[in-house]
């Protein structure tokens, strides 16, 4: 059974209401994973569940839950990696799919922008999350969910 995990703390808030319908819709169990905790609609398919304060204590928590056959919502590349290792389905915020053709070089260029930025060098950040990324989310996010469902991982 597919379970949908979600690295909350930094998930844009219209991308959980996608995830809240979508796991009531397609009876799928969705688990928002943060160092907080979160208000989610009372639904026996939806849990917040709250790890201790630290470093990448979600993170871990995330890669030691997810399963093959799950899917996992983050925006953090270094746990793209491990899950896509894994062998789990990873989608970021804005509709990006990360697999093991391209979580190299991505996981290369964050640690790249990450080298700019510690030697002082102003790289600017992400766009702004918008419709336009909502809606590349939720296409991106239906077809992984499917094909997840008639298992194909």
């Amino acid at each position: 059974m597919t379970v949908i995990w979600v690295d909350a703390d930094a998930c844009p808030n219209p991308i959980k209401e996608v995830l809240f319908k979508a796991a009531d819709r397609r009876n799928v169990d969705l688990n928002l994973v943060a160092n907080q905790s979160l208000r989610v609609p009372r639904s026996a398919r939806i849990r917040s569940l709250t790890v201790p304060q630290g470093f990448d204590v979600a993170d871990d928590y995330i890669c030691d839950q997810a399963e093959v056959g799950d899917l996992v919502i983050t925006q953090d590349i270094p746990l793209a990696a491990a899950l896509v290792e894994k062998g789990i389905a990873v989608i970021d915020p804005r509709g990006r799919e990360y697999d093991a053709r391209n979580i190299g070089e991505r996981l290369s260029m964050r640690n790249f922008m990450d080298e700019m930025r510690g030697s002082g060098v102003m790289t600017g950040g992400p766009s702004a999350f918008g419709d336009r990324e909502k809606q590349a989310f939720a296409n991106t996010f239906d077809r992984v969910l499917t094909r997840l469902l008639r298992g194909t991982p």
